[in-house]
């Protein structure tokens, strides 16, 4: 059974309806603890609350209100939002509106997919969440439709197509509302498609403009494409990017080259394994960095971008910060895309032997460099970290008092081979032999760590023996929430790792808590389903 699960008893009310969040809500989200109007809890994906209520010798005391089916047997991996009472979340194939405080089913919209939808997108057939905006709700359907929604009804407003789901293209990102229009990435990279950001009319369902993340021939970088690489190249945009107001800048990164086996698209492969900084209103990329350049082991760029200020040199700087898959945490100056620090947060890598500071470029290991000019191998090299990174998907959170970013990390490596494959239209497209992981011997799969953005130290961690796919919330009352794929939501204190509190779900979660308040009472919400990429293994 899926459930939402709730903290902190509160006596039933009805939702006052609301014209939904204006821009300006959207950009206060971070500061305001009523509602929760974006993914990530604010532009900046900080996914830290000011809220304290809930703290480090309360949390005992936190225990369920409600729960809810949501009628569906896929991963629930998504974050909902919560605005004037209401909690609105989007299941693969159904869109719901629920009263925050009873648990009551305020309207339901369902999806209908055709008959030959693949039953499992690549690593799942789920949806990580809405965007909303003036009365409307926004979100992306597997069959690569973006779907508008009024608030107060569920009626469906505008449906327009991105691309051809039969092409293996499909949306499960969160959309993204800025400077007054929808943004939407798009996922498929396995399948030998071209990805690329699109902008929508919120009214109509127009479509603005469309940003290819793959240069065609002439255009700026694609020289790093080789003959028609550059057609199935992959560069999706499957996580959602962040957005900063004031320089007016989108945050977006740019997933795995296709196939995967890099001699096929020999290059840097701009714009693969990078963060792009773009003009919302018009697609313009302003600054790029390319994590890693013609990436051969699905290492992505699309991880969370969060914003915050740090003092670098005696001078505090606007920076972003990632947990890359490839094992590294950047520090990159937002205003330019000046890398700022590049340091491992994971105990194994040995794809390479650093980030040369000077030219921001991977170093990379003699066994990256034979997978990169070998076509086909003979046998199998063992590249740690494995496919699913050093950090997956789940997002962290950064707390900027403590200086401190909250991750999920993973421990796994994985034998990689190249092999000679052949295009098919919607089948997977790697040009590798995936036969899975190679283990750690002290049966560690994956972390619970505090990071500390500049160095990739820990401050302190947690050892799982099966890692947490789950996204991480942390909060001014001292706290760390996050979930287990055993099923336990827990809270952990945010200066020492300590385990204070932990309620089992039912079921593996894969999803991302929120917190907020109303009617003077703190609130902690998660979604519980299990799913996704590491349970299909």
């Amino acid at each position: 059974m899926k459930k939402l699960t709730m903290a902190v008893c509160m006596a039933a009310a009805f939702p006052v309806w609301a014209a939904g969040p204006s821009e300006a809500d959207l950009k206060q989200d971070a500061k305001t603890t009523g509602d929760v109007t974006t993914y990530g809890m604010g532009y900046d994906l900080k996914r830290h609350s000011p809220l304290k209520q809930i703290n480090k010798s309360t949390v005992k005391n936190l225990v369920p209100v409600w729960n809810l089916s949501l009628a569906n047997n896929q991963p629930q991996s998504q974050q909902p939002l919560m605005i004037d009472g209401v909690l609105y979340i989007a299941t693969h194939d159904s869109t719901a509106a629920v009263d925050a405080l009873t648990g009551r089913q305020l309207w339901k919209h369902t999806l209908e997919y055709a008959a030959d939808l693949p039953a499992v997108i690549c690593c799942g057939s789920h949806n990580r969440g809405v965007a909303a905006f003036e009365g409307k709700l926004f979100r992306g359907t597997l069959d690569a439709h973006v779907i508008a929604l009024d608030m107060k009804t569920g009626k469906q407003l505008w449906r327009s197509k991105a691309q051809e789901y039969k092409d293996g293209y499909s949306i499960t990102v969160a959309p993204l509302v800025a400077n007054g229009l929808v943004l939407t990435g798009i996922s498929g990279g396995e399948y030998g498609t071209r990805g690329f950001i699109d902008a929508w009319d919120p009214q109509t369902g127009k479509q603005v403009w469309r940003r290819y993340n793959i240069p065609a021939p002439g255009e700026k970088g694609s020289e790093g494409w080789p003959g028609e690489s550059w057609k199935r190249g992959g560069a999706p945009t499957w996580l959602t990017g962040s957005y900063d107001p004031e320089l007016d800048l989108v945050y977006w990164g740019v997933g795995n080259g296709g196939p995967w086996n890099p001699t096929t698209r020999t290059g840097d492969n701009l714009y693969v394994g990078s963060v792009i900084a773009i003009r919302p209103k018009t697609g313009e990329i302003v600054w790029h960095y390319q994590f890693s350049p013609n990436d051969p082991f699905d290492y992505d760029g699309t991880n969370e971008l969060i914003q915050t200020e740090l003092k670098i040199g005696g001078k505090m700087r606007k920076v972003i910060i990632q947990a890359n898959r490839n094992g590294y945490f950047y520090v990159i100056d937002r205003t330019n895309g000046e890398l700022l620090a590049a340091n491992p947060f994971i105990d194994k890598i040995n794809w390479a032997n650093g980030i040369d500071m000077k030219t921001g470029r991977p170093i990379d290991s003699d066994l990256t460099k034979t997978i990169k000019t070998t076509p086909v191998m003979d046998k199998a090299i063992e590249i740690w970290p494995s496919a699913l990174g050093g950090k997956n998907w789940s997002p962290m959170a950064y707390d900027s008092k403590l200086g401190l970013a909250f991750a999920n990390t993973l421990n796994m490596g994985f034998p990689y081979k190249n092999v000679k494959q052949e295009y098919t239209r919607n089948v997977f497209y790697i040009g590798m032999e995936f036969v899975g992981f190679a283990y750690p011997q002290d049966g560690k799969r994956g972390f619970l760590k505090a990071i500390d953005p500049l160095t990739g130290k820990s401050k302190w961690q947690v050892a799982l023996e099966i890692p947490n796919f789950a996204g991480v919330l942390s909060t001014d009352g001292g706290l760390v929430f996050t979930g287990a794929m055993t099923g336990e939501f827990q809270a952990y204190d945010s200066s020492t790792g300590k385990k204070l509190w932990q309620f089992q779900t039912g079921s593996g979660i894969v999803s991302m808590p929120i917190t907020w308040e109303r009617n003077g009472k703190q609130y902690v919400t998660v979604t519980s389903g299990i799913g996704g990429v590491y349970a299909l293994y």
